[in-house]
């Protein structure tokens, strides 16, 4: 069962809540919750890196891996 997540009210499925973006978090330069800028970092196998970044001073207050569905990458030879 490991890997599914249980029906919401009523059976409808949870699906909506398996990604979140901040809008705020807490800056240590500010000391207080600040607005953030999502910024890509990386984009590495597993999924693409996000750096967030206050939207005052610019100081890196957090990190995000989106494990997005495997990406089909084709080569032209």
């Amino acid at each position: 069962m490991q890997g599914k997540k249980p029906p919401g009210p009523k059976g409808r499925s949870n699906a909506q809540f398996d990604q979140f973006d901040a809008s705020e978090l807490y800056c240590p330069k500010c000391q207080r919750a600040m607005p953030v800028r999502k910024r890509l970092l990386l984009v590495l196998p597993e999924g693409d890196k996000y750096l967030y970044h206050c939207a005052r001073c610019g100081t890196v207050c957090g990190d995000k891996i989106d494990r997005a569905p495997a990406k089909q990458i084709r080569l032209i030879v």
